[in-house]
């Protein structure tokens, strides 16, 4: 395809459009003071939206008031706080349904580290390090001194249900953001149409190229798999999703840093109508279980970003392309490398991680059975009559953001996958991490089940 007869290149991945021109960038960046995160409208349509707090005084406000009003014993920091899944069910139960918010965040879990089995008590533990928590300008709920997010009780019941008693098992839990084919020939087309003439110095061009692309490109479509759409699950997973492709395209300065694809790419080492495609998979090497399958614990930083090549044909299709180029693999190398470090400043990235985990979690539980061996099956977490987490807004598109930079004389516009979690590879027998040093099985005998009526957590 021929583009403003300047070496163009056409580059897609997946979810959010940029075009690339050098030294200027139109949109996005975060803000200073500020929280990123998302809303999705009655309409499905997702959008980023960033809180300002320049001086940080609302947040000091917030804090000032969870410190005053949570319980001293559970707001205090925890290295492995205990919380037992039948008995969390049972007290819920006792309130009508209704939890209250140490329920909803868990007891301050900011991750699953361990899950334990013991049957003599027919309890199913999870354990990990916890605090107390505040809700952030955006609306997530996060330590208070930390800043990482706790897990959630609506995205762990989303998991189990994924992984239900004596049930189906869910094979694959992940989101996709596509550019639809209608939109991908129509900026094909208004790329052909627009000419052979651009300038880094012609600014109204560039404003009207821009526009152009927005316009015919449209609003690009969410998939979401395994898991139902409306839940908050779902959306964590596609806000994730979405805000990656926007540090791929230099559309969101990320505070951490990550050289963006667009920084990278050579327009001129780049295919005429490649589509790069970048999307989040867990480790899978990533459990180490006893031998007796009493115990596991969650290790390592649990998420990857990988990459793939494709071609876009002339009417809009997609088809694979065998490669990645260099650029792309860089970036998603280097988005990998610095998932830690982003996960401990973004939430939103933690916050993936924790999906994973939790499951990953559901999946060994009922692959080793828990369920039937503690005689539980979930009657109110299985039952969305009884306990509902699909309360959500459904995220069924997104707008295409389209960024402007010249490199040199040369105009590309990348298009910026998805979130692809199959959560039995991780416990298949090829991936599973031995309990060598038996620390896991230690950790697991060193705790104590020994519960008064209504206690649901420990530390």
């Amino acid at each position: 395809m021929r583009c403003l007869g300047l070496g163009c290149r056409l580059v897609l991945a997946g979810a959010a459009a940029a075009v690339v021109f050098s030294l200027c960038s139109t949109a996005g960046a975060q803000n200073v003071g500020g929280q990123a995160g998302v809303v999705v409208d009655a309409d499905g349509v997702l959008r980023t939206k960033v809180y300002a707090d320049p001086h940080g005084q609302l947040m000091r406000q917030r804090l000032a008031a969870a410190r005053a009003s949570l319980d001293r014993e559970i707001g205090t920091r925890s290295d492995r706080r205990m919380v037992s899944l039948r008995q969390l069910e049972a007290a819920i139960a006792q309130r009508g349904g209704v939890p209250t918010d140490a329920m909803r965040y868990l007891a301050g879990l900011q991750r699953i580290e361990y899950v334990f089995f013991y049957p003599d008590s027919n309890d199913i533990v999870i354990a990990g390090p916890a605090e107390g928590w505040v809700a952030d300008l955006a609306g997530r709920v996060v330590g208070i001194t930390t800043g990482r997010p706790v897990v959630q009780l609506q995205d762990l019941v989303v998991a189990l249900r994924a992984f239900p008693p004596g049930g189906r098992r869910t094979p694959l839990i992940g989101c996709s953001i596509d550019p639809t084919q209608e939109g991908l020939a129509a900026m094909q087309n208004f790329l052909r149409q627009i000419g052979s003439y651009a300038h880094p110095a012609d600014v109204q061009r560039t404003r009207y190229i821009v526009g152009g692309l927005r316009t015919s490109l449209g609003l690009q479509e969410v998939s979401v798999n395994g898991v139902k759409p409306n839940t908050h699950f779902a959306q964590v997973m596609v806000e994730a999703d979405y805000r990656m492709k926007l540090i791929g395209i230099g559309l969101e300065r990320p505070p951490v840093k990550i050289v963006s694809y667009v920084e990278r790419a050579n327009p001129a080492a780049v295919s005429r109508n490649a589509l790069q495609r970048w999307y989040f998979v867990p480790d899978y090497q990533c459990v180490r279980t006893t031998d007796d399958r009493l115990a596991m614990q969650l290790v390592g930083d649990g998420v990857k970003l990988v990459g793939e090549g494709e071609q876009v044909t002339a009417g809009g299709g997609r088809q694979a392309a065998g490669r990645l180029d260099r650029a792309s693999q860089a970036f998603v190398t280097g988005f990998t490398e610095k998932y830690p470090e982003l996960a401990a400043r973004s939430p939103v990235y933690a916050e993936l991680r924790n999906l994973i985990d939790l499951s990953i979690a559901a999946a060994f539980i009922q692959q080793e059975d828990y369920y039937g061996r503690a005689g539980w099956n979930m009657p109110l977490f299985g039952n969305e009559g009884k306990f509902a987490v699909e309360t959500y807004n459904t995220p069924k598109q997104v707008e295409s953001a389209v960024n402007a930079l010249w490199k040199g004389h040369r105009l590309m516009t990348p298009i910026g996958g998805g979130v692809t979690i199959q959560p039995t590879h991780a416990i298949a027998s090829a991936n599973l991490l031995p309990d060598e040093t038996g620390k896991v099985a230690q950790t697991r005998q060193q705790v104590k089940v020994t519960l008064p009526e209504g206690r649901w957590w420990w530390d």
